[in-house]
């Protein structure tokens, strides 16, 4: 008995240990958002005093978020990135599947030296010239196509996708191939359906890179109307354009804006709208990858 008395005050202190530690760790991941956060609503006034820092802030203003919206730059910018978010993220899982589905059949033609002309391009790349010569061929320099055609696949993500396809179940397809479903029909109609885990999975992947396109941006756009959102921020929080962008802002709201507050705001203007997504789709991550990456 006294053993086993031992056993469980030396489990509720394991418990203990681990939970403080976890929640150590958590915190210290969490406290540079929330500073962000706390920075971009406090005073000037209040960060002099507290010599630029502050964690309670007794007074609270929304004046650095109020400059963010009035600057001609940021919503400009944001409309461009949630229109090459959105068309970049649904051209992407489409035709990510429309690769992998074949690719996942073994009676496909050419099907090993197709998979293995995939894998090279994971470890070989044509370089940063040749591709902005192909990208300027084409005549997708200067354009939102820019942005997103020439990643239009990803091979890491197709193999996963690949993957989770060899997962389903043969006898549906069979079945369905028996009902007159054609192989286009089969794939919208029935593949795709089974496959939100994956889909949601690679949709998040896509959609956060096409949300912190920075060096696309930079190589391929030179109309400063185009710019994504990541680039407009980065010149912003550089100094490059920041006096030049709060020089068309009420001269009074400037006044009272402290400089460390806007630029919080901007971060936190560019990180909110995957946050709030993000947790709509955690939960088919781990499933989507864990199927995706091992064969059943």
């Amino acid at each position: 008995m006294s053993a086993l008395v031992h056993r469980t005050t030396k489990d509720k202190i394991e418990n203990v240990f681990i939970g403080s530690l976890l929640g150590l760790v958590g915190f210290s991941a969490l406290f540079p958002l929330i500073y962000v956060v706390i920075i971009s609503i406090t005073p000037l006034s209040e960060l002099a005093r507290n010599g630029g820092f502050s964690v309670f802030p007794q007074e609270i203003t929304f004046k650095a978020y109020e400059a963010v919206f009035k600057s001609p730059l940021i919503p400009k910018a944001l409309r461009i990135t949630v229109i090459v978010t959105v068309v970049g993220t649904f051209a992407n899982l489409l035709f990510t599947a429309l690769l992998a589905y074949p690719l996942s059949k073994k009676s496909l033609p050419f099907r090993s030296s197709i998979l293995l002309f995939l894998l090279f391009t994971l470890v070989f790349n044509g370089g940063l010239i040749p591709t902005y010569l192909v990208v300027h061929a084409t005549g997708l320099v200067n354009t939102l196509g820019a942005l997103f055609i020439p990643t239009l696949i990803s091979t890491f993500y197709l193999l996963i996708m690949k993957t989770f396809f060899e997962n389903l179940p043969e006898e549906l397809m069979e079945a369905a191939r028996m009902d007159g479903y054609g192989e286009f029909r089969l794939l919208f109609s029935v593949v795709l359906p089974l496959s939100a885990p994956i889909i949601a999975t690679m949709g998040l992947f896509y959609g956060v890179a096409h949300w912190n396109e920075f060096f696309a941006g930079i190589i391929y756009i030179n109309n400063p109307d185009l710019l994504p959102l990541q680039v407009v921020l980065r010149n912003m929080l550089s100094g490059a354009s920041m006096n030049s962008e709060l020089q068309t802002l009420n001269p009074q709201l400037v006044a009272q804006l402290p400089g460390e507050s806007f630029k919080m705001a901007l971060v936190v203007v560019s990180t909110l709208p995957i946050m709030l997504i993000y947790p709509f789709l955690q939960k088919y991550m781990a499933q989507g990858m864990l199927l995706g990456a091992i064969k059943g």
